[in-house]
């Protein structure tokens, strides 16, 4: 008895230096990929947007990773009713920054190019359109799955690694959501869309990171993979600075070209989701407040 409890003893510490090792990898890997991103931001002029950009698109990077942390810690998982009730609530600040930090700035920047709101209104609504049917492409070329009860374990191995791909899809256009509201006149303004996503992506990386744990995945492994899916968003919140400032009387339709996508994550990603267990009730409420908490904050301090 006491050998057997030696050996699952052994075992279990050569697993959690498993974890420890793979958890650092992650970091130096990280760390390594945000140098490389600053070095790009200032070679390309030094530009104060691509700074901002790459800050805001850090922010939310880092609150993937923030998400997945608390699975280090945890010997059971979230109760399905408050992860989607959690998940309700970042759909819903999504929801509010769509209209009031990239659709209504959109208009506006637009009105001041075309001279008409009218006619900037239909733009911003063309482009809307635009930013949704990519999303559509995007969904019809790469494969995935929908994250179905995934950290209940409903889904098997394959699904979860499709799962993580997902949300790798969906991290990227709200990176490029983040580096289009940066690249105005006053970069500060998009703070309050960088704020909104990384909100929203806090148990967006728990949720990852329990799925993984769920198909039997160490602790350090499932959180690591987590924060890396945050990686996606400085990368787009760069790579969309680039283009909109290199090409100003494009960032009009940027902005809500990026509310198209975020509102197709939030409608055919997110909520479909949270409405899969019979949590409807609070799902909603969720959407509800944190609509709320995103308006006020959005208009309050998002000048």
């Amino acid at each position: 008895m006491s050998a057997m409890v030696r050996s699952l003893s052994a075992g279990t510490t050569a697993w959690s230096w498993g974890g420890m090792r793979f958890v650092v990898g992650v970091g130096v890997a990280a760390v390594g990929i945000i140098l490389l991103m600053a070095d790009l931001a200032q070679a390309v002029a030094g530009s104060a947007v691509l700074a901002a950009a790459l800050s805001g698109g850090m922010v939310a990077g880092a609150a993937t990773a923030l998400g997945a942390l608390p699975v280090l810690f945890m010997r059971r998982g979230v109760s399905a009713r408050a992860e989607d009730a959690m998940l309700g609530f970042g759909a819903g600040v999504m929801l509010a920054a769509s209209a009031f930090s990239l659709v209504i700035p959109a208009i506006e920047a637009g009105t001041g190019i075309v001279g008409s709101r009218a006619l900037a209104s239909v733009l911003a609504a063309v482009s809307l359109a635009a930013g949704v049917a990519a999303m559509f492409a995007v969904e019809k070329v790469v494969p995935h799955v929908h994250s179905d009860g995934a950290a209940t374990g409903g889904l098997g191995v394959r699904a979860v690694w499709l799962m993580v791909f997902a949300i790798l899809i969906h991290n990227f256009p709200e990176g490029l959501a983040i580096g289009a509201a940066f690249s105005g006149t006053e970069p500060a303004q998009g703070w309050p869309v960088a704020i909104a996503i990384a909100i929203q992506d806090l148990p967006e990386g728990l949720v990852v990171a329990l799925a993984l744990r769920s198909v039997g995945h160490g602790a350090g492994k499932a959180a690591g993979i987590g924060a890396l899916t945050g990686l996606a968003e400085p990368i787009g919140a760069v790579a969309s600075a680039v283009v909109v400032s290199a090409v100003p009387a494009l960032y009009p339709m940027a902005l809500a070209a990026a509310a198209g996508a975020m509102l197709f994550v939030v409608s055919h990603e997110i909520i479909p989701g949270t409405h899969r267990r019979g949590h409807e009730s609070a799902a909603t409420m969720g959407v509800a407040l944190g609509f709320a908490v995103m308006m006020v904050l959005d208009n309050a301090f998002g000048g």
